[in-house]
């Protein structure tokens, strides 16, 4: 079962891009932005393209989210139609998560240094 169901698909062709409307089941205060693009990528097989989530909207009493997305195939053309401001909050978050994952990385390099040492400490 998905829990994503889709309200629009359309193709603009006027901008060339795609324009989706999916609903997140179940997800409401839970799904961040990146998340959503990285499930409807999936979803609906968009390897290659660029994804924008311009809106993340929850409905009020209710677990569902509603987003909107844009889908181009060249990212010039995006950054043609679309306000820089939503670029750099993208990238932002991206280099956010990358922190995060080289910052556990380290830590699980220093954990294994650490077990090592004690190792070679009990040997002696």
């Amino acid at each position: 079962m998905s829990i994503i169901k889709t309200i629009t698909d359309v193709n603009n062709s006027f901008l060339s891009r795609r324009e989706l409307t999916c609903n997140f089941a179940g997800l409401g205060g839970k799904l961040k932005s990146l998340e959503a693009v990285d499930m409807i990528t999936k979803e609906f097989k968009l390897n290659g393209k660029v994804v924008i989530p311009m809106r993340l909207r929850t409905q009020v009493g209710k677990s569902l989210i509603t987003g909107t997305f844009y889908v181009y195939d060249d990212e010039i053309l995006a950054k043609k139609h679309i306000n820089p401001t939503i670029f750099s909050r993208l990238e932002k978050s991206k280099a956010k998560i990358a922190e995060a994952e080289t910052a556990a990385k380290e830590a699980e390099a220093v954990e294994a240094s650490a077990e090592k040492i004690k190792e070679v400490e009990k040997t002696e």
